[in-house]
């Protein structure tokens, strides 16, 4: 089986360098789909309490037949959930939807600005991570001007920042303050919602190694240092996605993929996005 680079977080914790993401896959089709990334050989699922499908993750856990420590399971506090009481409620219904004793990490899914306080929601993630049930604790979609809030006014450094990252989009500013902070940096919509597989540069890229621009996108990502998670339901590009640890790109490859930034989003705004469900 292909091994798995792992970060070590600043918490102690490790977490497997790639990952299977489970967004906007419908509940009926997740347990099935987790089941065949975990029979590929992913150790790391990233769900969220917004996808609706955490129960199915937890079934496919538990029916994996493989044991629950081996697997590294993120989930995020819905956006409703902000407030301190709230948030405590929002994590045990995550952990009764997974069936989970613990959970390995738990984010705060956007810090809605106008919304509430992000700083007091985090408060309540310190009060979680404090229970024992969670064995990090996390933010996502945090720009720094967020980030200098929590650090300033409270007592723990987020162990990752989920946020939009992809040749589009490469965020040097924002990944280069976690890295400052000793934060990891977790890349979501890692190739654009497919927007960046056409690209030439890509293209030319996969064509002289062998392999498919997805593949060459995602080694990128790795190659960077951060967390990657793509998500499909179809078991051949489940494996594709897998296979990433047998080339290297080169620093000019590098270069050229991180050359073809527009700050192009795909989702959100984290500054302008307050949307409660």
């Amino acid at each position: 089986m292909t091994a798995v680079p792992e970060i070590k977080l600043n918490d102690g914790v490790t977490i497997p360098q790639l990952g299977f993401g489970v967004f906007q896959i419908e509940p009926e089709e997740t347990k099935a789909a987790t089941l065949a990334a975990l029979e590929i050989g992913y150790r790391h699922i990233d769900t969220a309490e917004m996808y609706g499908n955490e129960k199915q993750v937890g079934e496919a856990v538990r029916e994996s037949g493989i044991d629950r420590g081996e697997i590294f399971v993120t989930s995020k506090l819905n956006n409703g959930f902000h407030a301190h009481d709230d948030a405590l409620r929002g994590f045990d219904q995550s952990m009764e939807d997974l069936g989970f004793d613990y959970l390995d990490l738990f984010l705060i899914h956007w810090p809605l600005p106008d919304v509430g306080d992000y700083v007091e929601t985090w408060k309540a993630m310190e009060e979680i991570h404090r229970s024992g049930r969670v064995r990090s604790i996390g933010v996502s979609n945090f720009q720094p001007h967020h980030l200098q809030r929590v650090l300033a006014e409270t007592e723990t450094v987020p162990s990752v920042n989920q946020i939009e990252v992809h040749p589009y989009l490469v965020q040097d500013e924002v990944r280069g303050f976690n890295s400052s902070q000793g934060i990891a940096t977790e890349a979501w919509s890692p190739i654009a919602q497919g927007k960046v597989l056409g690209d030439s540069v890509l293209k030319d890229i996969a064509e002289r190694l062998g392999k498919t621009t997805a593949q060459v996108t995602l080694s990128w990502h790795i190659q960077r240092g951060d967390i990657v998670f793509p998500k499909s339901v179809t078991r051949s590009r489940v494996e594709e996605n897998f296979n990433l640890f047998d080339f290297e790109l080169t620093g000019q490859d590098m270069q050229a993929i991180s050359g073809l930034d527009r700050g192009e989003r795909t989702g959100a705004d984290p500054d302008t996005f307050n949307y409660i469900p």
